[in-house]
């Protein structure tokens, strides 16, 4: 559980689902003492970042190797990330796109990084361990 002074507003955590491809995980990050805003669109979250500042962004990565200058759905919501100070960065990737993620994190910081399927105690002992 995140340790909130009485009074203040519960941290902010960023849910961004593009795929669909695992559980929702709400009721984890709230349990963990969250406000949570999710968007389904990488372009919607990248809008949300320029109005609010959450503190931990937790997102799906799938690799698009059509795509001609990127390498996958995250680049724009990584860099808009970047200027945020301590936003932590969870990204749920499928295990065969891990090489395709190793090039992303040469260019971002992420956090951290699960395959899935993860597992509700994995991510919600590596967001408690950030804490607020």
């Amino acid at each position: 559980m995140t340790s909130v002074l009485p009074g203040e507003p519960a941290p902010l955590l960023l849910s961004v689902i593009e795929l669909l491809g695992y559980p929702n995980l709400r009721p984890l990050y709230e349990r963990l003492g969250y406000r949570v805003h999710t968007e389904f669109a990488v372009r919607k979250a990248i809008a949300f970042l320029r109005k609010e500042k959450p503190a931990v962004i937790v997102a799906d990565f799938y690799f698009q190797p059509d795509f001609r200058d990127r390498v996958s759905n995250l680049e724009s919501l990584l860099a808009a990330a970047q200027s945020l100070k301590g936003v932590k960065v969870l990204v749920l990737h499928e295990s065969a796109h891990e090489h395709a993620l190793e090039r992303l994190r040469q260019r971002f910081r992420i956090d951290a990084a699960l395959t899935l399927p993860a597992r509700e105690e994995e991510i919600g002992a590596l967001i408690r361990g950030w804490g607020p």
